[in-house]
């Protein structure tokens, strides 16, 4: 009882407590680790910094001729002499030996202000990704990995797993197809590739643009209206592209204007419905080809959820448990609008602005004002404070350690009880020409422990935060700071995973699965006692943001959301319709789809949404609903293990022993299974989205 005690009072610190508490572990920290790291290495990992860009090509020709020759030695193997050792383990070292320097060739094009290195970069990523797609199509190393796994002599369920996996990679290239079907099978990838392609070029070609003048963009700031073109006549040009639409749906207080601009933003690029009819009937003949009933079908066989019926159960299930709540939201917005412009039918097009505006009217929230609050050193030190308690881990600076730019910063993370060094992660965040312009997070070394040799994972986190300038301290927007916290998620996994293969460590993991643990870490920023230990009014960070600041926060995420929600998977169960069936009427099927998910709204008339969809062509086909299923999975662990007892250590560790240690090295089901102690559940999901 006394050890819970003082487990709360350390969580109880402010941010500005627990900066200083951070900051003085890091002081005594860096003087040691300065002492040790003279030669600035970094022992661990194999990760080469400030490569030139012919060393970049040097090196990518390296890894291309070493994997080339332990592929043809496994494949001279006889298929009666197939051993573990001379078949998975070559296979298993080169890749974890090898991520690393392939991640020192691609990951300077995210990072160099050089244009000689970018292009380095990318020209040694297209070598070995072209000698990758080789070897996946290369049947005598496939015989020789078959044969082994035919014989079932595993050592144990993480090699079984593994060599399973290897065959079906082979398999899903055709290796396991006569060679007339081969060839057919590589003529429909890069026909769907040239399609897909020519999908996103014809949108990323589109010019068109819309005039208004300044009357009908009434409510638009004017810092927007000075960003706009003018037409010859001086009014505005509206591009339609979103950094344009979206201000407008969302600001502009003029409901034609509103409507002109979506009806537009819906109608373009209507030669790219023909493209991506096209392009959904050779998927179809891909997916049989190699044995699926449908594309669907073969997208979701190797996720977390297996199949398109469970998919199509899962959304309707969930569309079903939020129409009453989506029906009263819908009835409030409605209400408002007639309020506001009169009896004016309420269409599609107004929801983001009436439900921006009725946010802002239940919610007293400023966020110019709450973004004082989160000065970027004092977000970091309390994320790290979140993590080091949920998930027993430390977090020391590496002062001195080569790094690509004087802004980078190296930690090392120990495990807290044991002191164990389980890993390295790079911070590259702030805003410089250049640079990758998003937050991500990106595997440099993945971890793994084959023959009885730990390599530890590395990870670089990337941002663009705007640093300290003339003693004004750099400031994070609340969405900012979400963003992070959910990147840094991804770093905490990465680290943590102790899969023993490195095709199983890292962020290479199912997509249904990786996104859960960044979602889960969100909920922190939205719960009083963690978002005390993020914040601090930036000239006094003594004092954190205030409990109804907290509310208004938390209240914020979900309200009005249900109808939101209902938007995507509208456009989820369209994705997942058309990759299912086939000769599908897309425009129909989308009118359908509308009257009855959105509760009776109709589509915008003469808008076809299928023509500018792209994330059914690259990138996310068949797996739309893969954000909203790592959503649902997320809430039900926080609602079930953490809702109660936000800094529950015995819980913290539990998930990360259960899910984050075993990486893609068992069942993503399986695992949340084990942790939760039962299947998993939509109704936390849902319940927070009720009104």
């Amino acid at each position: 009882m006394e050890n819970e005690r003082k487990r709360r009072n350390v969580i109880a610190l402010t941010g500005a407590a627990a900066l200083l508490a951070v900051a003085v572990n890091f002081a005594a920290s860096a003087i040691n680790t300065h002492l040790k790291n003279r030669k600035r290495k970094v022992p661990g990992s194999n990760v080469r910094i400030n490569l030139s860009a012919s060393e970049i090509l040097r090196l990518a020709d390296h890894i291309v001729a070493k994997s080339k020759e332990v592929h043809d030695a496994v494949a001279s193997v006889p298929l009666d002499k197939v051993t573990y050792a001379n078949t998975i383990l070559p296979l298993a070292e080169l890749e974890a030996h090898q991520f690393p320097l392939v991640q020192s060739c691609a990951f300077p094009k995210l990072v160099s202000a050089s244009e000689d290195i970018c292009k380095a970069s990318i020209e040694a990523e297209r070598r070995i990704d072209a000698h990758v797609s080789r070897c996946s199509k290369r049947e005598d190393v496939y015989r020789v990995v078959k044969a082994f796994s035919a014989r079932g002599d595993w050592m144990n369920s993480e090699v079984k797993r593994f060599a399973q996996y290897l065959v079906q990679e082979f398999e899903r290239n055709g290796l396991n197809l006569t060679s007339t079907k081969r060839e057919e099978l590589l003529r429909l990838n890069a026909q769907i590739d040239e399609l897909s392609m020519r999908y996103i070029r014809n949108l990323n070609d589109d010019t068109t643009f819309l005039i208004f003048n300044e009357t009908e963009l009434v409510g638009l700031p004017p810092e927007f209206l000075k960003s706009l073109d003018k037409a010859e006549n001086g009014n505005f040009k509206v591009v339609l592209r979103s950094h344009h639409v979206s201000p407008i749906l969302e600001l502009c207080k003029v409901g034609s204007t509103r409507k002109s601009v979506a009806v537009a933003y819906g109608r373009r690029c209507e030669v790219n419905l023909s493209v991506l009819e096209k392009l959904i009937q050779l998927r179809h003949k891909l997916a049989r080809l190699l044995g699926y009933l449908n594309y669907a079908e073969y997208a979701t066989d190797r996720r977390m959820a297996n199949s398109s019926t469970k998919v199509f159960e899962f959304l309707e299930k969930i569309s079903a448990s939020l129409t009453e709540s989506a029906s009263k939201e819908l009835s409030l917005l409605k209400e408002l609008k007639r309020k506001e412009e009169g009896e004016f039918p309420f269409g599609v097009e107004d929801l983001p602005y009436y439900v921006k505006m009725i946010k802002e009217q239940q919610l007293d929230l400023d966020f110019g004002l709450v973004k004082q609050y989160f000065p970027i050193t004092l977000v970091l030190s309390g994320i790290f404070k979140v993590c080091q308690d949920l998930f027993g881990l430390r977090f020391e600076q590496v002062v001195d350690a080569e790094v690509w730019h004087q802004d980078v910063q190296l930690y090392s993370v120990f495990d807290l009880s044991s002191g164990e060094h389980m890993g390295y992660f790079y911070l590259d965040i702030y805003s410089r020409g250049g640079k990758y312009g998003h937050t991500c997070v990106v595997a440099l070394q993945n971890g793994s422990s084959i023959n009885c040799s730990r390599q530890i994972p590395v990870a670089l986190l990337i941002s663009q935060l705007q640093k300290e300038v003339d003693g004004n301290p750099g400031l994070m927007r609340f969405s900012e700071v979400v963003n992070l916290f959910h990147e840094f998620g991804h770093v905490v996994h990465h680290i943590c995973n102790r899969a023993p293969f490195a095709r199983f460590s890292g962020l290479r993991l199912d997509p249904d699965f990786v996104e859960i643990p960044s979602l889960l870490l969100e909920n922190w920023c939205y719960e009083s006692s963690s978002l005390k230990l993020i914040s601090g009014f930036h000239q006094d960070i003594t004092k954190p943001i205030d409990d109804e600041t907290c509310k208004s926060l938390k209240r914020w995420r979900c309200s009005f959301s249900a109808l939101k929600l209902k938007q995507e998977i509208l456009y989820c169960l369209f994705d997942q319709i058309i990759h299912s069936n086939e000769n599908v009427d897309m425009v129909g099927l989308f009118n359908h789809l509308h009257s009855k998910i959105m509760l009776g709204l109709p589509m915008l008339e003469g808008t076809n949404p299928a023509s500018c969809f792209p994330r059914t062509v690259i990138g996310y086909e068949a797996t739309c609903y893969s954000r909203i299923w790592s959503e649902v999975f997320a809430a039900d662990i926080f609602t079930t293990k953490f809702r109660d007892d936000l800094f529950n250590q015995n819980a913290g560790m539990h998930f990360r022993n259960t899910v984050l240690a075993p990486g893609g090295a068992k069942d993503p089901l399986e695992m949340l299974s084990d942790f939760l102690g039962r299947e998993p559940s939509i109704q936390a999901f849902v319940d927070s989205k009720i009104y």
